[in-house]
């Protein structure tokens, strides 16, 4: 079978999918697609959207298994979509979880009733989908569990320093070239994955579930609290608590960070805050692009949704529930709003149009520091999502 991820729910996960397809996101220690891969044992292509087709090419073949890329995968759903037969589909109740097909789609601009199998199936277990932005940290301490299982099973974990004070050592578990030293580690209320050459520095506490990528670095002092996750190529420091920090993405230094989604490529400069918790302990409303409007969430807490290569200088304030969207620059005094389209350059009291070019030179800046080219296929992204956003920034 040939493994192909399709979009679903992407516009009701705007910003976090501006730049990727939905099984790019990452939640837990891997990405949706990671966890597809390790479960199957085969790598799969996207049908995704026209504009990110280049970056994230589409393979198929005579006999293709599709697979929705917002569903959280486990070994009981790898099991029964591994079962499938040609012309048969896995719903659970109206959601498609997999199809398996000899259609060959052209783009994910494509209806799901174009190469969907006309037999259906429902799922017998109960399947965990990502929806809205704030599922990703919503979701993430069930996530982080099912993966720390996923990366460890019949594997041994480097030796724990004698230097470090850990509870329930048995689920800690550090990859080859990490370095842990004179750190509080607290894995009884979830395990702790610390990912290849990953550092976390002296007087770091920790408490799980909680997942670290390769070469990331936790900062000396960092206070995490579970279930947080950051990526690969991070430095992070200060306070977080239930936020996903996608890699190549910085939280330095102190501030706190909490129920939160940081894309990829962002910076968070020193002592920025968000607020997480409203005054009054409603529920919280956040931006949807698909709405156009403000949305509940259902939740009391929720902090910052932030799109990739979007930055904030030092002193931020961001309120409750607060979206940025691709590529903003946020700076000044005072709370910004609550919705800051992409490629706005300003803050509370007021913002401009940050420069299509300048984006993209400084977005090449930050891709060669960690020896990395902005080719002409981010390019294009950028030049697209610029032109999409026009309608936003009506300063």
């Amino acid at each position: 079978m040939n493994c192909i991820l399709f979009d679903d729910e992407r516009q009701t996960l705007l910003p976090l999918t501006f730049t990727r397809p939905v099984s790019e996101l990452r939640i837990g220690i891997f990405t949706i697609r990671e966890k597809w891969e390790k479960l199957l044992g085969q790598t799969c292509s996207h049908l995704t959207v026209s504009y990110l087709s280049e970056k994230y090419p589409l393979r198929s073949s005579g006999d293709n298994l599709f697979l929705n890329g917002s569903v959280i995968p486990d070994k009981k759903i790898a099991g029964a979509v591994v079962a499938l037969r040609t012309g048969e589909s896995l719903y659970h109740r109206d959601k498609l979880i997999a199809s398996r097909t000899d259609i060959q789609p052209v783009t994910g601009d494509s209806s799901q009733e174009e190469w969907k199998g006309p037999k259906r199936l429902e799922s017998a277990s109960d399947v965990l989908f990502i929806r809205h932005p704030w599922d990703v940290f919503a979701h993430n301490d069930a996530a982080l569990r099912m993966d720390y299982e996923l990366a460890t099973h019949g594997r041994k974990s480097l030796p724990l320093s004698s230097t470090n004070r850990v509870i329930a050592p048995e689920h800690v578990f550090l990859e080859a070239g990490a370095v842990m030293e004179c750190a509080t580690i607290n894995a009884s209320t979830g395990p702790v994955y610390i990912g290849k050459d990953a550092e976390v520095m002296e007087g770091c506490m920790i408490r799980g579930p909680f997942a670290m990528g390769e070469h990331s670095q936790l900062k000396m002092g960092a206070k995490i609290y579970g279930a947080t996750t950051i990526g690969p190529e991070c430095r992070v420091g200060g306070e977080v608590n239930n936020s996903v920090i996608s890699g190549y993405s910085n939280k330095a230094h102190d501030g706190f960070l909490g129920n939160s989604v940081i894309g990829e490529w962002c910076n968070l400069g020193a002592d920025s805050n968000n607020s997480n918790l409203k005054n009054n302990y409603s529920k919280i409303k956040v931006w949807c692009f698909e709405k156009e409007d403000y949305i509940s969430t259902g939740l009391q807490f929720c902090g910052l949704i932030m799109g990739d290569h979007s930055k904030c200088s030092i002193n931020t304030m961001f309120n409750t529930g607060t979206v940025v969207g691709v590529s903003a620059n946020v700076f000044g005094n005072g709370f910004p709003p609550k919705f800051i389209p992409s490629f706005s350059w300003g803050g509370a009291e007021g913002f401009a149009t940050y420069r299509l070019e300048d984006a993209m030179e400084v977005a090449s800046r930050v891709f060669e520091r960690r020896k990395k080219t902005f080719h002409e296929a981010e390019q294009k992204i950028f030049r697209r999502l610029f032109n999409d956003s026009t309608k936003y920034r009506a300063w």
